[in-house]
């Protein structure tokens, strides 16, 4: 039930203008299959772990999240994505098992600022994290995502799933400065990460649903054909950012501090202490203005 009403402001704001034309999204994670749904769309793939040219996942979470973000639901409409006309920059960062080293991802972000110009790339979604904060490749991997957000780029990172304890948001999420996104599931028992950070910023920023969340899948399920659910707070992540293009192609002007601002003005507060919330839950037809 949330997923098709995400589904159904997504398209609501679509049908007001046809987005996504001109705005690319990158998404660091396990790779992207060549799923109908977005195929056409994927305009460069890079992998940092295996050095191969073709689009694959051997995992299934990038192309889970890529599906939310951007997916046209051509195979199941009840599967659309957030912006279903969005560019897709897939770079894969972590291996065959959802693992990866910090230095691919910060690897990764050195891409995207080298090539954000020639692909057009205006949002970049971190699904992913690491939980050892005070580490100095943990403060490098903040740095650069922080580097992205200073050159322009809307940053929207999970905030992890080691909750429900305080302390638990991973990086790059414990930055100030980048968007950090929690599940809005269960918000009283969700493992979804909660703040605030070591450095006492009140986090996550914003919450999206991220609990059985049915979109696009590299290997077919007898249930769902080439979808499949997975949970977290990495299914929230591209809720947002699916959100943040759809902004950025009605407005292309706005800046990315904006972006966080329309943000914190339009979500819906959940009654809750903002270590668990942020600012409440994302409220797309409120953030594109469109209510």
């Amino acid at each position: 039930m949330k997923r098709a009403r995400s589904i159904l402001q997504a398209e609501q704001a679509w049908k007001q203008g046809r987005f996504g034309q001109n705005i690319a999204a990158a998404v660091l994670d396990t790779g992207v299959y060549p799923h109908p749904d977005y195929r056409k769309r994927v305009i460069c793939f890079r992998d940092f772990i295996n050095g191969r040219s073709e689009m694959y996942d051997d995992y299934g979470h990038g192309t889970h999240v890529t599906g939310i973000l951007g997916g046209d639901g051509s195979l199941n409409p009840d599967c659309t994505g957030i912006a279903p006309e969005i560019k897709i920059v897939s770079l894969k960062v972590l291996d065959r098992n959802g693992n990866g080293r910090r230095e691919d991802v910060i690897q990764g972000i050195r891409w995207v600022l080298k090539n954000q110009k020639q692909y057009g790339i205006r949002i970049m979604n971190i699904s992913v994290g690491t939980v050892k904060d005070g580490d100095k490749e943990d403060e490098l991997l903040v740095h650069m995502a922080e580097e992205a957000w200073n050159a322009g780029i809307v940053v929207v990172a999970a905030a992890g799933n080691m909750g429900p304890r305080p302390y638990t948001i991973t990086a790059p999420g414990i930055s100030p400065r980048i968007i950090t996104v929690g599940s809005s599931d269960e918000m009283e028992t969700s493992n979804s990460g909660r703040g605030p950070t070591r450095d006492c910023i009140c986090k996550p920023d914003i919450v999206a649903p991220g609990a059985g969340i049915l979109s696009c899948s590299n290997r077919y399920q007898k249930k769902d054909g080439y979808y499949c659910r997975k949970s977290g707070t990495s299914m929230a992540t591209p809720m947002v950012s699916g959100a943040v293009a759809l902004l950025l192609c009605r407005e292309p002007w706005i800046t990315n501090v904006e972006v966080k601002m329309r943000l914190w003005e339009s979500a819906v507060d959940l009654g809750m202490e903002q270590n668990r919330q942020g600012w409440g839950l994302l409220n797309i037809p409120s953030f594109l203005h469109l209510k």
